[in-house]
């Protein structure tokens, strides 16, 4: 089955006892709630780590308009942009110094690689991820739908142990990264 905010917000919907809903714009409570809480709830999921799934790099386009103060250039952050993990020269995704504001990128480097976390579309969610954020929307849409705050205490628990299952899982995929350049390091010798 392909993954799309409506199966996800009805797997959770069904999660804490609802309805299903055929749509998210079809006027029931379930689906206004799914509707107005779905976008949120995705982005802050997405945003809490560096998933490797949502995880991108790009040369960023310099804008004419120079930055006020502090910095020499602007930079247009990419579409679906989320959060920067790093900004780098040409041939590298990290070592600048820089500043996200009013929607752009401030550095002094005339050119940027970014390295960011996006959204993605949510047939590319991997099964850990969709489940955290299944458990996430339970926790989310219980108390608006049923007032349960104890069961809604639960759902956040079992939230946060999808997230950190699905963290791991994520963090498995990739080599570990190695202390690079550390001042303690070099003195050992």
């Amino acid at each position: 089955m392909v993954l799309s905010a409506l199966a996800l917000c009805s797997r959770a919907l069904l999660k804490i006892g609802a309805q299903p809903v055929a749509s998210l714009d079809e006027g029931t409570a379930e689906a206004e709630v799914a509707a107005a809480l779905y976008p949120s709830v995705r982005d802050a999921l997405l945003s809490v780590h560096p998933w490797s799934f949502a995880t991108a790099q790009a040369t960023l386009p310099r804008l004419a308009a120079r930055p006020a103060a502090d910095f020499a250039h602007a930079f247009q952050l990419p579409p679906g942009f989320l959060r920067a993990l790093s900004a780098g020269g040409p041939g590298s995704g990290r070592g600048l110094a820089y500043r996200i504001l009013e929607g752009r990128l401030h550095t002094d480097a005339p050119q940027v690689t970014l390295t960011y976390i996006f959204r993605p579309e949510e047939s590319a969610f991997p099964p850990f991820f969709a489940a955290a954020l299944v458990a996430r929307l339970a926790a989310e849409f219980c108390i608006p739908l049923t007032e349960n705050a104890s069961r809604t205490e639960v759902l956040f628990r079992q939230a946060e142990a999808e997230l950190r299952a699905a963290r791991q899982a994520d963090s498995q995929q990739a080599t570990p990264r190695a202390i690079g350049d550390f001042p303690l390091l070099a003195v050992r010798g």
